[in-house]
C-alpha cells in the first residue's frame, strides 16, 4: 500500500509538472517572421530516398541562404531523389559523404561535414533530418526565437506523428517525458548535463557556439548527438534548449513496431547515463504509471487516482503537442511498460556488442 501511494504521489507530481511546464514551454513568434539572412539549412540523409524529396521541396519554401544535403552512404538513390526535389533552385546542394573514419558514428560525421561545407557568412546552422517536413515559415520563426531570446541553441520539437499501434502507443512519451520531469525554464540556464533536452530532428545553433563547443567532432561518438551537442554547448557556457516546434515541423520517426523498436533500441541505452540509472528510471516509471493502476483494478482508491493522474498528464501533453488524446491517454501503463521493454532491451543488446543501424553499428 505505502509504494501505490509513493507512485501515485509522483504520478500527481507528474501532472501538475507538465501543467506548469506547458505554460512555460517557450514558444515561436507569430508569423511573418522579421526577414534574417545568414541561415545554412543542413540535411544529414541515409537510406532516405523515401523522405528526402519531401524533406527537400518543404526546405525550398524556407527564406534561407543555402540547403545542403549529404548522402551519407546510402544504397537506395537518395542523392538522386534529392537532386530531383531540388529543381533549378541555385540554393540547394547535395553532397556525397566522405567514408566513415575509425572512432565516429554515421550521424556525427555527417552533421560535421555538413557544418564543414556551409557558407562561411552563414552565422546561424539548422540541422534538419530527412523526415522531417517544415512549414513554410519554420526556420524564420526559429531564428527569430533564437534571437529574441538570446539562446545559443534552441531545438523546436516537431509533431509527431503516429499511425500504426505501437507508434500511437509509444511515440506520445517523447514530449510527455520532458514536459513531466524537466524543469524547462531551469534547464535553459543550467550547466548541469542532467538538465537538459533536444532532438538533432530539428536543431538550429548559432555557428560560433557550435565552433567554440568543438561541433560535431566533440559528439563523434555520441548515439544521442543531439543531446551530446547541447551538453557541450553548456560546457562552454552556452544557453538553450527544446521548445515547442508543434506548428514548425511534423516528423514520422518510425513506420510500425519492427522499426521503431529497433530505432528505439539502438540509442535507449545511452539515454540515461549509465546502466544502474537505466534501471533505476525503469523502477521509478513502473512504479509512477504501472503499480497505481494495477491497484486500482483490486479496488485500491490510491490507485484509481494515481492511474487518473497519469492520463491527465498525458492528455495535458499531447495536447499541447498536437498527438492524439483519446482513447491513447488512457492506455498509458501500457505505454509504460512498453518502454521499460525498449530500455532494457537496449542495454542488453548494447552488451552483448548487437546494435546496428542502417547497415553500421552503434
Amino acid at each position: 500500500m505505502r509504494l501505490v501511494n509513493v507512485g501515485t504521489g509522483l504520478a500527481v507530481a507528474g501532472a501538475v509538472h507538465a501543467v506548469v511546464n506547458v505554460r512555460l514551454m517557450r514558444r515561436p513568434p507569430a508569423p511573418p517572421p522579421r526577414a534574417r539572412r545568414g541561415v545554412s539549412v543542413l540535411v544529414p540523409a541515409r537510406d532516405e530516398a523515401a523522405n528526402i524529396g519531401d524533406c527537400v521541396r518543404a526546405l525550398r519554401l524556407q527564406d534561407v541562404d543555402e540547403i545542403i544535403v549529404l548522402d551519407d552512404g546510402s544504397a537506395d538513390g537518395t542523392a538522386a531523389a534529392a537532386r530531383g526535389a531540388a529543381g533549378h533552385d541555385a540554393r540547394v546542394r547535395v553532397l556525397e559523404g566522405a567514408r566513415l573514419p575509425p572512432g565516429w558514428l554515421g550521424k556525427p560525421h555527417a552533421c560535421a561535414q555538413l557544418a564543414a561545407h556551409a557558407d562561411t557568412r552563414s552565422d546561424v546552422l539548422a540541422f534538419v533530418d530527412a523526415d522531417v517536413r517544415l512549414m513554410p515559415d519554420a526556420i524564420g520563426r526559429s531564428v527569430q526565437l533564437l534571437d529574441d531570446l538570446g539562446f545559443d541553441l534552441i531545438s523546436p520539437y516537431p509533431r509527431q506523428l503516429a499511425e500504426s499501434w505501437a507508434e500511437r502507443i509509444v511515440q506520445p512519451l517523447q514530449q510527455w517525458s520532458w514536459l513531466s520531469t524537466l524543469a524547462l525554464r531551469l534547464a535553459e540556464r543550467s550547466p548541469r548535463h542532467s538538465l537538459g533536452a533536444a532532438t538533432g530532428q530539428f536543431l538550429v545553433i548559432r555557428r560560433s557556439t557550435y565552433e567554440r563547443a568543438g561541433g560535431h567532432a566533440a559528439v563523434r561518438d555520441a548515439v544521442l548527438e543531439d543531446l551530446a551537442l547541447l551538453r557541450a554547448v553548456k560546457d562552454v557556457g552556452g544557453r538553450g534548449g527544446v521548445v515547442d516546434g508543434t506548428d514548425l515541423a511534423e516528423c514520422r520517426m518510425y513506420d510500425g513496431w519492427n522499426e521503431l523498436r529497433d530505432g528505439y533500441s539502438k540509442s535507449l541505452w545511452a539515454a540515461f547515463g549509465s546502466p544502474p540509472r537505466a534501471i533505476a528510471v525503469v523502477g521509478a516509471l513502473c512504479v509512477a504509471y504501472v503499480l497505481p493502476p494495477v491497484a486500482a483494478l483490486r479496488g485500491s482508491h490510491a490507485g484509481a487516482l494515481g492511474y487518473a493522474a497519469a492520463v491527465t498528464g498525458r492528455m495535458i501533453a499531447a495536447r499541447a503537442t498536437a498527438a492524439r488524446q483519446w482513447p491513447d491517454a488512457f492506455a498509458h501503463p501500457v505505454s509504460i511498460v512498453l518502454a521499460c521493454y525498449l530500455i532494457l532491451r537496449s542495454l542488453v543488446l548494447h552488451r552483448r556488442g548487437g546494435l546496428t543501424w542502417k547497415g553500421r553499428a552503434v
